[in-house]
């Protein structure tokens, strides 16, 4: 999880219905939260997940085969790749 700095220095405003701060109200108490400290450290993690599930590709198993059997067992280069592998190669020896 994010740390929380120090010093708070950022606001955040927002308009919920009476029955959605009813249910965040409720949320906090039973964590012994403010309202705020609950509503930040819930959007956080959200905001945590989010960025973590991004990291990910998922594949379906068919997918997944194919995708280990090429690393197993690589195709040839195209001739396009060769050229791209020789430039590459030469940049950065002349590097």
């Amino acid at each position: 999880m994010l740390r929380q700095s120090a010093t708070k220095n950022s606001r955040l405003e927002a308009r919920v219905s009476p029955d959605a701060l009813a249910v965040i109200k409720r949320a906090a108490e039973i964590q012994g939260r403010s309202i705020s400290d609950f509503v930040v450290s819930a959007a956080q993690e959200l905001a945590q997940r989010t960025i973590e599930e991004t990291n990910f590709i998922r594949l379906a198993i068919d997918d997944q085969r194919r995708f280990v059997d090429l690393l197993i067992e690589p195709p040839e280069l195209s001739p396009a790749m060769k050229r791209a592998a020789k430039a590459h190669s030469d940049l950065i020896q002349n590097s």
